[in-house]
């Protein structure tokens, strides 16, 4: 047994509505946070006990309603724009009767930035999107983040391609991906204003912490 199958056995076993999520999401194809990192995420949330949350990238509603079932006092925004996840996620919102706390934003990540600005500011901002835009994701939603917040990125490892020389990496695609990835992981590290540090959990979870303040 490897430590990564270990690590995996100690994780309780899930039910109800958030293992017909995973299902729905093995199924067809939705890219959901694997078990060891959304467990990671929560504890640190857990830790950090944040008042609000801002999600870039809804998908099916499966983080966001792991975050509030950690969180029962917490608000969340949450931006999606595939049409047939909002609908997936909208449905599983109201079967979790979470509309009250999950606050679904549809629309493009990149394009929706103006309308957050009416649920105020964040604690978290929570990054897992589509990853070629996870700067500019960062860029244009960290001016939310409240005083002493973080921000947290997934799948900064990209199943452990960012270590694998480029000329091995044959979908030209594919290697384009790793090496925004690898950009961006570069960037966070020498970003002035934020501390960060790569978990090898999951595919990857960064955690960037602000300096100061943010006046």
């Amino acid at each position: 047994m490897s430590i990564d199958e270990y690590l995996q056995s100690l994780i309780p076993k899930r039910d109800g509505l958030v293992a017909e999520m995973e299902e729905y999401a093995r199924l067809h194809n939705v890219p959901i946070m694997e078990p060891e990192g959304m467990e990671t995420l929560l504890q640190i949330l857990r830790l950090k006990n944040p008042q609000t949350i801002l999600e870039v990238g809804a998908a099916i509603g499966y983080s966001a309603l792991r975050m509030a079932e950690a969180l029962p006092d917490v608000k969340i925004v949450t931006i999606e724009r595939d049409e047939e996840r909002i609908s997936v996620a909208k449905e599983n919102i109201s079967k979790a009767c979470a509309q009250d706390r999950v606050m679904l934003i549809e629309g493009d990540a990149l394009e929706v930035a103006e309308s957050i600005s009416a649920y105020g500011t964040f604690d978290v901002i929570f990054i897992d999107a589509a990853k070629g835009q996870y700067r500019k994701f960062f860029e244009l939603y960290e001016p939310y983040l409240n005083d002493g917040g973080i921000i947290v990125t997934d799948n900064v490892l990209f199943k452990g391609l960012v270590a694998v020389p480029e000329e091995d990496i044959e979908l030209r695609r594919i290697r384009s991906l790793v090496r925004k990835i690898k950009e961006y992981n570069v960037w966070l590290h020498e970003h002035l204003n934020y501390d960060t540090v790569i978990l090898p959990i999951g595919d990857g979870v960064a955690i960037s912490k602000h300096k100061g303040t943010r006046k």
